[in-house]
């Protein structure tokens, strides 16, 4: 603690703008900061109370920011500063003044998974920053000394980035020898190869997206790295090549065809009107679970074509779709692990029935290994709703996909919203779940340019047996090894713009296309990991 002290000292002397912060060590081994004591005391803050701890902690953030940030600037006011915490937290739009541009560290063997990263640059795509990825070259994450991980696993990674709209950042650590290793930067050579040859097509875009998603972090102020809302709402539409952004509350609406609330983004006065006018310029909305409802969740602030009666009793209860809204394999009541609001299709047009169970299980009261079937009656209250431009779902049912991560549930939501969207959808493709998809528009260049990704991730890892008996446990890590060819992907694209021309790039290939109503339809017979496809106007 004595040299923490000089050292801040030190700093204090040469960068006489910044203030020291103090370290004392105080009864109960606790460590107490003097300065923040006195700075509670002097702005009527009481250490007691949570509240007030968490005003203060974020008023010493802000000093953090500003004081490095001017200590960085000393001797060059144009040096880049980026303030690293491992993930940039949507809606907190305050603190980057301090930052000249963004890192989204996002290491997909190091506990972020491949999810992450995609998630993260659609949100910040809609900032005046530069960005760009952040990954590793190790197997797991930071400091594994001799840890690599596959080169098609780094192929793959830096093509996300590009494929995304982000610039490149591949981390290592030097060794104490101070010699670079070798595998480390052959590995990160072949890569980087790849994107110097795509480099053209992938500098000065912007992202082509359908859907808002309105993220439930951001309206609700939360800390959280993610939520089970954003999270689901985000894979699904990954996974089911829907172009989307990740915004909050202060971005700009008008772009996007719909506007998303997934489960549990509850609407304030001032949001209201924000989307009221996005309504009235004729936008859609999309609402989930508790999305939509009034602060005390007595009523919705939207008419959804349905009447409101309350939060189910029943958990879980189970929903049957309409047909071409039901997933494609499930003719039956399909279990939903969190509780519905009851409502009643009254203008609107009903998505399907819900079913009650017979009970809640209780100690007393019980069937079965899980929970009670249903009964065999429907309920007489609907799963959902489609209501002139706006689509309601019952359930938080982006929530349990994050959770449960079934097939079904994706499905589900993935038909209503092309039922609620209909032709209004940019693109659509045979390509497999586990296949990426973004549109870039390059205005400068008169042309879009379509990424398609693919590569097959494998969770890998568990618990380490050791000798005598004992055992480590492990995360499971998200490995890509091979990289399988994916072959006859068929892609239809809608764009305002007449479309005179597509090419492979960076191939330079003409490749054929067909015009089907206000509609071009191509079909790319194979590629392994990343291609591009640009559409010239």
């Amino acid at each position: 603690l004595d040299l923490l002290c000089e050292q801040i000292k030190e700093v204090v002397r040469l960068y006489p703008n910044c203030d020291g912060i103090f370290l004392d060590i105080i009864s109960q081994n606790q460590c107490c900061c003097k300065w923040c004591l006195a700075s509670m005391e002097q702005n009527g803050l009481d250490a007691m109370k949570e509240e007030d701890r968490k005003t203060n902690a974020r008023m010493v953030l802000e000093k953090y920011y500003r004081a490095t940030t001017a200590a960085a600037k000393v001797d060059d006011p144009n040096m880049r500063v980026f303030h690293n915490s491992g993930h940039i937290t949507k809606g907190d739009t305050d603190i980057l003044k301090y930052f000249s541009h963004l890192e989204l560290e996002s290491l997909p063997t190091g506990g972020w998974g491949y999810d992450h990263f995609p998630l993260s640059a659609k949100y910040c795509t809609q900032l005046d920053k530069d960005f760009l990825g952040m990954t590793g070259k190790f197997h797991t994450t930071w400091g594994e000394f001799g840890g690599y991980k596959h080169p098609n696993a780094l192929r793959y990674e830096c093509a996300a980035m590009i494929a995304m709209g982000a610039k490149c950042s591949v981390g290592d650590q030097l060794h104490p020898c101070g010699q670079l290793d070798e595998s480390t930067y052959e590995l990160i050579g072949a890569a980087y190869a790849e994107v110097e040859a795509k480099e053209t097509w992938c500098d000065n875009v912007k992202p082509v997206s359908d859907i808002g998603l309105l993220s439930s972090i951001a309206v609700g102020g939360s800390s959280e790295r993610e939520s089970g809302a954003d999270t689901g709402a985000g894979r699904i539409l990954l996974e089911s090549h829907m172009l989307f952004d990740i915004l909050d509350a202060e971005m700009d609406f008008s772009p996007y065809k719909a506007l998303l609330l997934p489960d549990d983004v509850r609407v304030d006065s001032t949001l209201k009107a924000k989307i009221d006018a996005y309504l009235a310029a004729g936008g859609k909305l999309i609402l989930s679970g508790d999305s939509g409802l009034n602060e005390d969740g007595t009523a919705f602030l939207w008419d959804i074509g349905a009447e409101f009666e309350g939060k189910s009793e029943f958990c879980p209860d189970y929903v049957l779709p309409v047909e071409g809204v039901r997933p494609s394999f499930c003719n039956s009541p399909l279990v939903m692990y969190q509780p519905s609001n009851r409502i009643k299709a009254t203008a609107g047009q009903s998505l399907g029935d819900t079913f009650d169970s017979y009970f809640n299980r209780t100690f007393r009261h019980f069937c079965s290994h899980q929970h009670t079937p249903y009964q065999n009656q429907a309920s007489g209250y609907d799963c959902g709703v489609i209501s002139g431009s706006v689509l309601y779902l019952a359930h938080p049912v982006f929530s349990i996909y994050a959770a449960y991560g079934a097939v079904a549930y994706k499905e589900y939501a993935v038909n209503a919203i092309r039922r609620f969207l209909g032709n209004d959808i940019s693109v659509n493709t045979n390509m497999p779940s586990t296949a990426r998809l973004s549109l870039m528009r390059q205005p400068q260049e008169d042309r879009y340019v379509l990424h398609l990704l693919y590569a097959n991730t494998i969770s890998r890892g568990g618990t380490l047996q050791l000798s005598g008996g004992t055992t480590s446990a492990t995360k499971p890590i998200e490995v890509i090894e091979e990289l399988m060819p994916l072959r006859n992907s068929t892609v239809s694209v809608k764009v305002p713009e007449d479309i005179s021309g597509v090419t492979l790039e960076p191939q330079g290939l003409d490749v054929p296309f067909t015009r089907n109503g206000d509609r071009i339809e191509i079909q790319v017979d194979e590629f392994v990991c990343h291609q591009m496809l640009v559409l010239s106007y």
